[in-house]
């Protein structure tokens, strides 16, 4: 077995410098209703939080459960999130989970990650913020687009899919800091350490990190559309 690196040994340690900068970290999405959520992270691929929060009151004013999603057509739910991006294969995507839910799981968000990549439109980052935030159980660790590029800036992981950076940082980092590992790397991507411009100069671990002065070359996010299925 190869050395750890220094990065990789201190990892923990530049975590919670990170964790103590980001004290407001969390999931940014509103709902905290498992269905609700599992709506907003779905609504989530490839659009911004922010985005997604501004459809759900309009949107769960009508439908508002499991039960009426699944009683829907997928253009009415459309309708209601046309000002997201894909918004009309999420729609489907929504009225087909919503189904699976109540003819499945007796119309309630089951808790085991495996029935959840089951869902259309829901892979692994889709299950592990709801595994996580709605019902406090770390099935694995968050890879949006920030975490790939922090982690790799980091020096935790050269991996460049989620899956194997996933892989790679669960086996760094201990369980129980799973959930809130991912919320705080996102923040710290939106606030300092952001794909074009990481401002290194003011980053509270940037005697550490490896990419300290150079960061915009690393972990760049590939040009080309990730799937939906996130």
């Amino acid at each position: 077995m190869a050395p750890k690196s220094k990065a990789i040994r201190y990892a923990l340690t530049t975590f919670e410098r990170l964790r103590a900068h980001h004290a407001d970290a969390d999931c940014e999405l509103v709902p905290r209703d498992p269905f609700q959520l599992l709506v907003a992270v779905v609504l989530s691929a490839q659009t911004t939080d922010a985005a997604v929060n501004r459809v759900l009151p309009d949107l769960f004013a009508t439908m508002p459960d499991a039960a009426s999603f699944a009683t829907a057509q997928p253009e009415q739910v459309a309708e209601k999130i046309k000002t997201i991006g894909m918004y009309r294969q999420k729609a489907k995507h929504l009225v087909g989970l919503a189904k699976q839910i109540m003819e499945h799981h007796q119309g309630q968000v089951p808790r085991q990650f495996d029935a959840l990549v089951q869902l259309p439109g829901v892979g692994r980052k889709t299950a592990n913020v709801v595994m996580g935030v709605a019902f406090g159980i770390p099935s694995g660790v968050v890879v949006d687009t920030h975490v790939q590029r922090l982690s790799q800036r980091l020096g935790w992981t050269k991996q460049q899919q989620p899956e194997s950076i996933e892989k790679e940082l669960s086996a760094v980092f201990p369980k129980e800091v799973w959930i809130i590992l991912s919320h705080v790397l996102i923040f710290h991507g939106r606030r300092v350490c952001t794909a074009r411009a990481p401002a290194c100069e003011r980053c509270v671990v940037s005697d550490v990190c490896p990419s300290a002065g150079k960061a915009e070359n690393v972990g760049r996010k590939p040009s080309r559309m990730r799937s939906l299925r996130e």
